[in-house]
């Protein structure tokens, strides 16, 4: 087999929108309607929630959205996102590119410098055109994109198909994470409505030829895994177009994000210990060496018990950030916001690791270690 080309992350790039919910917003709304049902519906009496409960459930404090007031207005509970003409940049594209150029500015890249793009997220606005070859238009980058959707692994997931296009002859891929979760969350459902944050995250990959440039990382090697399970999942979809039976305002509908937390808990915990785990032995990396974990940013137990997994120990903040107490759950763009915000303090040749993992289940491992 001929030798596999070098990678490098070159620069990364942090779209994060200008409204904020906090817990308490949140609950103050969600309580609203709550007493609004019951007194419409008292044979299915809802629960209250308090900004406590999701505190301690998730460590989330508050989220960053891209719309404000519909999510608060309780006769409503989804963003609203003016319809844009087809002529017009969509929204996803839109903060796709922003971060995009945040990347490219830090690396000092101009559109001519990069041959691929890589639109990896959750969900996508629309089946087709690819979002990623909107970007790419929007950025006048010449050659191709594709979208892929491995839920909140895919920026991991996008990461090794970035390295992937490298050997058959890209120089730089653009990789972008735009993640609007607040339009597939059901703000009616208690153990849920808390959960998600909009925002946006790029990553460039290069081929590692000539000297490093400024803040690059090697990518010393990534591992991807998936599992099949229900436990976390959205059934919204194009085949919904042929049934009759489709109601999202429905507090328990299955057409929108939908989990069994515990049971995610149990299960997702382990497997991305191990994977992190077998990855580092693999390649040789002592967790005595592992500097840092930017891990997907979905709940705060969940992290800890990873890390203490991967570690033998508890985590301090330093090793592991955390960056869901003010961006909430942002899918595949968390891991990318804790690498973006929290990778300095590195010498040349240490070492971390980036990690998704979420619906599928899927899980990717990432382990950079620090070039220039």
């Amino acid at each position: 087999m001929p030798e596999l080309i070098p990678a490098r992350i070159v620069s990364t790039g942090l779209f994060t929108p200008e409204n904020t919910i906090t817990n308490e917003e949140l609950v103050a709304s969600f309580n609203a309607w709550v007493e609004k049902h019951n007194a419409n519906h008292p044979d299915d009496p809802k629960d209250p929630s308090s900004a406590e409960f999701i505190e301690k459930a998730s460590g989330i404090k508050s989220r960053y959205v891209l719309d404000k007031e519909g999510i608060l207005d309780i006769d409503r509970m989804r963003p609203k996102l003016p319809k844009r003409h087809n002529t017009e940049l969509s929204i996803m594209a839109e903060i796709g590119v922003l971060a995009a150029r945040q990347a490219m500015k830090n690396a000092d890249l101009q559109s001519s410098d990069i041959d691929a793009v890589i639109c990896a997220a959750s969900n996508m606005q629309r089946a087709y055109p690819a979002m990623a070859v909107e970007v790419q238009q929007a950025l006048e980058i010449d050659g191709y994109g594709f979208d892929m959707n491995v839920a909140c692994a895919s920026a991991a997931f996008g990461i090794q198909n970035a390295v992937g296009l490298l050997q058959t002859g890209a120089r730089r891929v653009l990789m972008v994470n735009p993640e609007i979760c607040s339009s597939h969350l059901n703000f009616r459902d208690r153990d849920a409505h808390f959960i998600f944050g909009d925002v946006a995250t790029a990553v460039i990959v290069e081929r590692a030829e000539g000297d490093p440039t400024p803040d690059s990382w090697d990518i010393i090697d990534t591992r991807l895994k998936t599992l099949f399970s229900n436990n976390i999942r959205n059934n919204f979809g194009f085949l919904n177009h042929t049934s009759d039976e489709l109601d999202i305002s429905d507090p328990d509908t299955d057409k929108l994000f939908k989990q069994e937390g515990r049971k995610v808990f149990k299960d997702v915990v382990p497997m991305v210990g191990a994977l992190i785990s077998e990855h580092l032995a693999d390649n040789g990396v002592s967790t005595d060496n592992l500097k840092r974990m930017w891990l997907h940013q979905a709940n705060l137990s969940m992290n800890q018990f990873i890390a203490r997994k991967v570690l033998g120990r508890d985590a301090t903040e330093l090793e592991a950030p955390v960056v869901l107490d003010e961006y909430a759950n942002t899918s595949s763009a968390g891991s990318i916001i804790a690498f973006h915000k929290h990778r300095d303090g590195f010498g040349v040749g240490e070492v971390g690791v980036i990690s998704g993992f979420g619906a599928g289940y899927s899980a990717g491992s990432v382990i950079v270690r620090k070039a220039a």
